[in-house]
């Protein structure tokens, strides 16, 4: 049911309108929509307002909602004396907060800081939270942000007190990460019989590196060379950060397993397994792994590997179903060598596909040119495409071709990877996930790095504030992982609702007061797999400061 507006065009050319109350029937032949007229007010220009307005009010009454006149003076808008003052973002640093509070952090951080005045506890919750809704700097926490969200407790914080803040969380890093992730698998169940490790690099916008600290000079993950950090992180296999490290940026990361088995021996973790991509995989890191660390599961490149192109990939055997597209079959060759190779049907398709249209992209460019010579320019701009060159070759007559033998060799590698072991223990099922539990903590990385909680550019000098960045984003990391696990969602969507939860901040002459806007669509779903009570529609009500004039 809805209020329809008509027009009738007069004969002295105005134009006459009408309101009519209708609703939409389905027509019993055609089966298309028709208004049916249930009441005519009349003419727009003859109608009686006051008549629609008690209507209106009359059934805001039935739904339980109130119907404001602009008109009306003793009704419309606010009481004089009652200001608006600015509107914050809640929700996101309230869902913050709360997880902050749920699982012990809060806790375990008054606890460390209990000997000093300060509330350094709420200088590290604002330090995280801002990491979670949108980065900054230190400074920017304490001059910009705090202003634009609801975190009353971090008023009377200033700026010393934020590196202050690190600098305890530096002291204490070893004992508070034990007992926080101890808390935290305790109270989600956790599985902490495997743990997974990987590192990455955290670059800095400097031209110098240095002489002995941690800023050395190295090759980033993201491919630059730059003076750098390599950071450690060990998570559990759902992804839940154990702890992390920070090393000099130019310490190889085979060097930094021998340091993290020793950190974590005596945490009761069950094995600890080293995780990695093709990259780590060589004879020497190998030997170096399994001196350091004991046990590993590393990728390995296919295609280039003759042992694992020509053998392994060749042994008969059927493939276990793990799961709809992950399938998996043991390889143990005479050498002592332990393959796992595991296939996703899905993906395979997909490679597939991509291939053949790639191929019949080839097929019509090569159809264009009768002189297929390869020193034509359009056929070097094909043999350098990384897209385009593995399925060409170039014959004896100097001419380019589609290499039909390349695209057959090719389609045995879709869908499928190589994991190599030396832990006789592991099970096929946990091999093959495990190698998923590199790609949880991956995702991680860019979490870290890039999509989400930035890590990067950091701002620090002092070795101590670096390290202490760095365990404030993985805090960060922390807090986004359990909520995607109780909300069964990624993170950006979280925050897509929890940001639409706005306060707005009013005064009268003897209170200020915040009043919360109404929830979005699906705020009060995820606040409930969170465990989080829905907020009051007033709350933060304080008495106004004598001598403050409201303007």
């Amino acid at each position: 049911m809805y209020l329809r507006t008509t027009r009738r065009k007069n004969k002295d050319g105005s134009v006459t309108q009408y309101y009519q109350l209708a609703h939409n029937e389905r027509h019993p032949v055609t089966g298309k929509a028709t208004a049916r007229i249930i009441h005519s007010f009349g003419r727009a220009d003859q109608l009686d307002r006051d008549s629609l307005v008690r209507l209106c009010r009359s059934i805001a009454r039935v739904c339980g909602v109130e119907v404001v006149d602009p008109l009306d003076g003793d009704s419309g808008g606010l009481p004089e004396d009652v200001k608006i003052l600015r509107t914050v973002d809640f929700g996101t640093v309230n869902l913050v907060q709360s997880l902050w509070e749920q699982y012990g952090l809060g806790n375990i951080f008054r606890e460390v800081a209990k000997n000093n005045q300060i509330p350094y506890e709420k200088a590290l919750l604002a330090m995280v939270a801002n990491r979670l809704c949108v980065p900054e700097s230190k400074l920017g926490v304490w001059d910009r942000w705090l202003e634009t969200v609801y975190l009353p407790e971090c008023d009377e914080l200033q700026l010393h007190h934020m590196y202050e803040a690190m600098d305890l969380l530096h002291k204490h890093a070893e004992q508070v990460e034990r007992e926080i992730f101890f808390q935290v698998a305790n109270l989600l169940n956790l599985t902490v019989d495997i743990i997974f490790y990987d590192t990455t690099t955290a670059s800095f916008a400097v031209d110098y590196e240095d002489e002995d600290g941690l800023r050395q000079y190295g090759h980033a993950k993201e491919g630059m060379w730059a003076p750098q950090v390599v950071v450690a992180l060990a998570v559990t296999r759902e992804g839940i950060p154990v702890k992390s490290w920070v090393f000099p940026g130019n310490t190889a990361d085979v060097s930094t397993v021998e340091k993290i088995k020793k950190d974590l021996r005596g945490w009761n973790l069950g094995r600890s397994l080293f995780v990695a991509d093709s990259g780590m995989n060589s004879e020497g890191n190998r030997k170096e792994l399994a001196r350091a660390c004991g046990k590993y599961l590393l990728a390995t490149r296919m295609a280039s590997v003759k042992e694992i192109k020509e053998t392994v990939l060749s042994q008969p055997g059927r493939y276990r179903k793990l799961s709809e597209n992950l399938h998996a079959k043991e390889v143990n060759l005479a050498n002592g060598k332990r393959y796992i190779i595991c296939s996703n049907p899905a993906e395979a398709r997909r490679q597939a596909r991509h291939r053949e249209d790639i191929v019949s992209m080839l097929e019509a460019e090569l159809k264009q040119h009768k002189d297929k010579s390869a020193t034509k320019k359009w056929a070097i701009a094909l043999l350098a495409s990384r897209r385009y060159k593995r399925y060409l070759t170039i014959t004896d007559k100097n001419t380019i071709r589609i290499d039909r033998k390349g695209i057959k060799a090719a389609a045995k590698y879709d869908g499928k990877w190589v994991l190599e072991t030396n832990d006789e223990q592991i099970s096929l099922e946990d091999a093959a996930y495990g190698y998923r539990g590199l790609m949880v903590i991956e995702r991680c990385f860019r979490s870290l790095k890039r999509t989400q909680i930035k890590m990067m550019p950091m701002y620090h000098w002092a070795e101590r504030r670096i390290e202490s960045h760095v365990k404030i984003c993985v805090l960060a990391l922390f807090i986004e992982r359990i909520a995607e696990l109780k909300c069964g969602k990624p993170w950006s969507q979280i925050k897509r609702i929890s940001s639409k939860i706005q306060a707005t901040e009013f005064a009268t002459p003897d209170h200020v007061f915040y009043q919360l806007n109404e929830l979005p669509k699906g705020a009060k779903t995820m606040l409930k797999d969170l465990a989080i009570n829905r907020p009051h529609k007033v709350f933060g009500i304080k008495t106004a400061k004598k001598g403050t004039a409201i303007t």
